[in-house]
């Protein structure tokens, strides 16, 4: 029997759901599947012609496409899209690109920013904060602008300008940006390579603000071959002292819970004040009061990316092998037994040549719904939500795959694909700006690709970095999806992205 038009059926609860909203993406011409294999020099090309196209756009261009057919601007002979959308992609596509001098031996693999209290010989001062994590297992605050005021020494980093496309700039014409400062002893050794860093409610962009846990930063190591993986918390919520009384901020600082295996990733869920790990036998959750672990699924695949929807109701686990699996946490089905419930997965016969197996399923134990279960060609590198609404995330995999899914209508496929993106054997986050129209990625080319969430368009590419930019956050002080009227031709120069990779510390803007 046909659906009804504007609902869709659930078949774990046997009933109708209502479809809501748009759907981010969605157009009236057909979707291009995203490639399945390592791009081509000929698509490479196109793309990079795509992004040559949009920085050649103007605004005087924009303007009279909009004086002569209203709130509509000609993108292309095929298309129509709104001006205001054309106007804001034009400016994604030509950033500002800085690059720290002396960050080369950080090499970074977490970073975070913050806007904290910072205590001084004055008194509090609200300053910026970068919290970086490395492969050698290094912690550390530095501290953006403010340089040397209230320290007891330090190391100072200047911002050398690598990349301008705003035309009619020069090196002269750019703004000087401040530099970052990072404080003896603000450095903190732990067991081996960290692993995530995630911010509590009273940092996060994407954080509720009545969250039940305030000024908490959560952190994972990886595990070494003598020692597994631990999960950490930072509090944060006394201001931190940068100077000669760091030692107090690291007071702060308390092992939850230690693991015999690797810890891959984690997020932090604030309702529920607990973590959530992603390992290499499964995944768990730890309470943050108690150190409490509840295993809620177990697999030989390895948890290489999670990523929390519905305010904590629903967890999402991307796998080694391509699974993506969606866990209802409100319903603890395992607890009726003891035992989680073992599930068999079934392999597409196009899953079975990419992985090499003549296996028909896998098995999966957890509270799962395997209805909910897709997979991708390849292992899963990064997933992200989109706060706007959360029922759609981003997904990417170690092929260069990228897309955006519905959950609630996981088994129709992706509802945007993402082409260009490289990659073969890497986790690399995924950068979603704080008004979720474009989300950013490195490569194993070493190059940074920012695409149109809405639209799949490839709006920036180029190389800047000798290493793969595997981190990103964005530099935000709170952040609102409906833009107010009179600001939304504006480029906010408080907006930013933090980058990080082997090489060093990077900072991208929009003039």
């Amino acid at each position: 029997m046909p659906q009804p038009k504007g609902f869709y059926y659930d078949s774990e609860k046997s009933r109708y759901f209502p479809i809501k909203g748009p759907i981010p993406g969605s157009s009236s011409k057909p979707m291009t599947p995203a490639l399945n294999s390592p791009q081509t020099s000929s698509n490479q090309e196109s793309g990079g012609s795509c992004c040559r196209k949009l920085r050649n756009r103007t605004p005087s261009k924009l303007l009279r496409a909009r004086e002569l057919d209203g709130h509509c601007a000609i993108a292309s002979r095929y298309c129509r899209s709104n001006f205001t959308e054309e106007f804001r992609k034009m400016q994604a596509s030509r950033p500002v690109i800085w690059k720290y001098r002396g960050t080369d031996g950080m090499r970074i693999t977490a970073l975070e920013h913050l806007r904290v209290d910072v205590q001084t010989s004055a008194g509090k001062t609200e300053t910026d904060v970068l919290l970086t994590g490395s492969t050698n297992g290094s912690m550390s605050f530095s501290q953006v602008g403010g340089v040397g005021r209230n320290h007891d020494g330090g190391t100072k980093w200047r911002a050398d300008c690598v990349k301008n496309y705003v035309k009619g700039r020069t090196d002269e014409n750019n703004e000087v940006l401040k530099p970052v400062f990072k404080p003896n002893r603000a450095a903190l050794l732990m067991s081996s390579r960290i692993s995530s860093i995630r911010l509590g409610p009273k940092f996060s962009s994407h954080a509720v603000n009545d969250g039940h846990i305030v000024g908490r930063a959560l952190f994972t190591t990886l595990g070494s071959e003598t020692s597994g993986g631990t999960v950490y918390t930072l509090d944060l919520v006394e201001p931190l002292n940068l100077g000669p009384g760091i030692l107090n901020t690291w007071s702060g600082l308390e092992e939850i819970a230690s693991f015999r295996g690797t810890i891959w990733t984690s997020e932090y869920d604030y309702n529920r004040h607990r973590a959530v790990i992603g390992t290499n036998l499964g995944a768990a959750s730890v309470d943050l009061e108690t150190g409490t672990m509840s295993w809620f699924l177990h697999c030989k695949s390895d948890v290489f990316a999670q990523q929390i929807v519905n305010s904590g109701n629903v967890i999402l686990c991307g796998l080694r092998n391509g699974a993506i699996v969606t866990v209802d946490s409100r319903e603890r089905r395992e607890s009726l037994s003891g035992r989680l419930i073992t599930h068999r997965i079934p392999y597409a016969s196009s899953d079975k040549k990419v992985v090499g197996s003549n296996k028909e399923w896998f098995k999966l134990k957890g509270d799962i719904y395997p209805s909910h279960t897709i997979r991708m060609s390849s292992s899963i590198s990064c997933l992200a939500s989109l706060q706007f609404d959360d029922q759609y995330f981003l997904a990417s995999s170690m092929d260069g795959s990228m897309k955006l899914y519905d959950l609630r209508l996981l088994q129709r496929g992706a509802v945007q694909c993402y082409e260009g993106h490289v990659n073969s054997h890497t986790r690399i986050q995924m950068g979603v700006d704080p008004s979720e129209r474009f989300v950013m990625s490195g490569g194993n080319d070493c190059k940074l690709r920012l695409w149109s969430i809405k639209s799949g368009e490839l709006l920036f590419e180029d190389k800047f970095s000798d290493s793969i930019i595997s981190t990103v956050c964005y530099k935000t002080y709170g952040h609102s999806f409906k833009a107010e009227e009179e600001n939304q031709y504006k480029c906010d120069s408080s907006q930013g992205a933090w980058l990080g990779s082997y090489e060093g510390l990077f900072y991208m803007c929009w003039l």
